[in-house]
């Protein structure tokens, strides 16, 4: 009973081999780089994530914008929704560009609808705009307008007694109010929302200036700044193929999805998606 013994405490205190030493000093040497590192890397602040801007289309407000909003809040983003004037397009641009101006670090700039024609004109000559994104918009080239880019498939391109309501009453001028009649609403424009969130955007309208509507475009951002186009593919307001040949036109990336002209309340999941892919990729 004592041999086993006296072997085992022998071999316990018999000192390791000198490369058993080394090989786990070497060991140990690399666990300690590692976690240094490991640790330097997370106290390391990553690239600044933009701050994403929204402007909203004709006929609406910034609350089109809500449930994106929110989603990109949950995501972490900075998020402004801003007000569209919907007087004209050189001063609607201008308004936009002076909210830009106010912002430091990057800016990916998103337009919906008439928005889209806004932003073109906004961001041209920005320092902080990364990207556009064009959701259901129109993305003019200079001296188009958006009224003309819509097309005779559009159902604004009807009869306008039969499309607009008129403030005041009579032909319209630049200044006239343009107001959506509740079956365009209902059968064109808000496609893919229940009868009461249509009935909704029906009574919440805001006007927009024909003035804005028919005003030729300036020089475009898109020319300078990384762009891209999410179209709606039951759009009857701005139908497919207009949207995919501004796209084309611009030079823009294109995604395609299965909605209507107002697809960022319908589907905002997939509005959002892009438009986080956008800023990802637009991060240096």
């Amino acid at each position: 009973m004592t041999m086993p013994i006296a072997r085992a405490v022998s071999h316990a205190g018999r000192r390791p081999p000198r490369w058993v030493v080394l090989l786990a000093a070497v060991a140990l040497l690399l666990v300690s780089v590692t976690s240094a590192q490991s640790v330097a890397q997370a106290g390391r602040p990553g690239p600044p994530k933009p701050t994403i801007v929204l402007v909203h289309g004709a006929w609406a407000d910034a609350s089109s914008w809500n449930n994106v909003t929110e989603r990109l809040q949950d995501d972490g983003y900075t998020v402004r929704a801003i007000a569209n004037p919907l007087r004209s397009l050189a001063t609607d641009a201008a308004s936009v560009r002076a909210f830009l101006d106010t912002l430091t670090g990057p800016i990916v700039l998103v337009g919906h609808s008439y928005g889209g024609a806004v932003i073109t004109n906004a961001a041209t000559g920005s320092p902080n705009v990364e990207a556009l994104v064009y959701i259901n918009a129109f993305a003019p080239d200079e001296g188009q307008s958006p009224l003309e880019l819509a097309g005779p498939d559009s159902a604004l391109s009807a009869d306008p007694l039969t499309v607009f309501d008129f403030v005041p009453a009579g032909p319209p001028g630049p200044t006239t109010d343009l107001y959506l009649k509740e079956t365009v609403v209902f059968d064109s424009f808000a496609t893919g929302l229940s009868r009461d969130d249509k009935a909704l955007v029906w009574a919440t309208q805001r006007a927009a200036a024909f003035g804005g509507l028919a005003e030729t475009s300036g020089p475009p951002a898109w020319e300078t700044i990384p762009s891209w186009t999410l179209i709606g593919l039951k759009d009857e307001i701005i139908p497919p193929d207009v949207q995919r040949a501004m796209a084309e036109n611009a030079g823009a990336t294109i995604s395609e999805y299965n909605a209507g002209h107002l697809g960022l309340m319908s589907d905002s999941r997939t509005v959002t998606r892009l438009i986080e892919r956008v800023a990802r990729a637009s991060v240096h």
